[in-house]
């Protein structure tokens, strides 16, 4: 099995990181912190532009309909330049929901040739997760009653605002009342839809989770480089190297992880949701320690708002519990590895 990207896959990422290396550089990102709705629409409409809006829609709908490896590599890069849009949610998660749903179910087709024009968002609100990010800017939402899948015109809700240590995180209590009217789905095959979702979500983020760890491992890199003490870079001590190394080393080991679970997903294998859990597990934990070495290594200074690197460790804190804590995610993975007759081992890692 060739456990390669292909060339049109590494052509990709090259041109969304080239892209977004030019539309959002860390100084515009402040500016849209600040503002009141915490989001760009000129950079959401230059994404919709370059069709990242599309990638999942089927294509019968207008999108790209690309799967979860391709995505795998586009919320890495969503998270290096700690990009302030819900994209993932709308364009990879809800785009996904909706996709899964019977062809002519009420407001599918629609809802998915807008989301692949980037004319609409859509906040999902997953019962693993108390808070719905960017519900406020949402013009549909996807929301749970029970197994019950609701698409929810926003002006049907009450958002109410909550703070989240990262700024560029907007997440709202969301009130609304479950009707008729608004189900596309329920029983099991809503059962169905909202795991696939907690699986895309989870992966959503343990992408973005690996792309913060690895800016902030560059931007460790680049300060221990010029700051000296004793007439010497940091960086050239041998505990600042062991630190960093220490990073490197988990942000490498989380890759394989990352793809293995992307391709669990796209290819609809029955252990999927295990291999998310440990992609997520993995990739957290990698971005957690780039964090907490990196204030180490800027001697605290990291932590200041004049610091690119604090604007990267914010958010890898705030996506850390989203999706599915900690707790939850080794518990399914535990279940998975103590349950009788496991299928471990080399011989059961990918089929042939």
């Amino acid at each position: 099995m060739d456990f390669t990207f292909t060339d049109d896959q590494l052509a990709f990422r090259e041109a969304v990181s080239r892209f977004l290396m030019t539309e959002a550089a860390p100084e515009m990102l402040r500016d849209v912190w600040e503002t009141d709705a915490g989001r760009s629409p000129e950079l959401r409409n230059k994404i919709a532009e370059q069709g990242l809006t599309a990638l999942s829609v089927p294509e019968a709908c207008g999108g790209l309909g690309m799967d979860d490896v391709a995505w795998s590599l586009m919320t890495q890069e969503l998270g290096y330049y700690a990009i302030p849009d819900s994209l993932a949610d709308t364009a990879y998660i809800a785009a996904g929901l909706l996709s899964a749903l019977p062809e002519g179910s009420a407001g599918r087709d629609d809802a998915l040739a807008q989301i692949a024009d980037g004319s609409i968002r859509v906040a999902v609100g997953h019962p693993v997760n108390p808070l719905v990010a960017d519900a406020h800017l949402a013009n549909y939402l996807l929301l749970a009653h029970g197994d019950e899948v609701h698409l929810v015109p926003r002006q049907l809700v009450d958002v109410i605002a909550t703070p989240s240590i990262d700024a560029s995180r907007r997440l709202s209590q969301v009130v609304w009342e479950p009707s008729s009217a608004t189900r596309v789905a329920a029983g099991e095959k809503g059962r169905a839809l909202w795991a696939q979702t907690l699986d895309r979500g989870a992966l959503a983020v343990a992408g973005q989770a690996l792309g913060l760890a690895q800016r902030m491992l560059d931007l460790s890199v680049d300060y221990v480089a010029q700051r000296k003490q004793f007439g010497k870079p940091i960086g050239s001590f041998q505990a600042v190297k062991h630190h960093l190394a220490d990073v490197a080393t988990k942000v490498e080991f989380a890759k394989p992880v990352l793809y293995r679970a992307a391709h669990a997903l796209a290819s609809g294998a029955r252990d999927a949701s295990v291999h998310v859990s440990h992609a997520k597990l993995v990739c957290g934990e990698a971005a957690w320690l780039a964090a907490r070495h990196g204030i180490q290594v800027h001697g605290a200074m990291g932590y200041t708002w004049e610091v690119d690197l604090q604007m990267f460790m914010k958010r890898a804190w705030a996506l850390d519990a989203s999706w599915g804590d900690r707790a939850f995610h080794k518990s399914r993975v535990a279940g998975f590895v103590l349950a009788d007759g496991a299928p471990l081992g080399p011989g059961n890692t990918f089929e042939e």
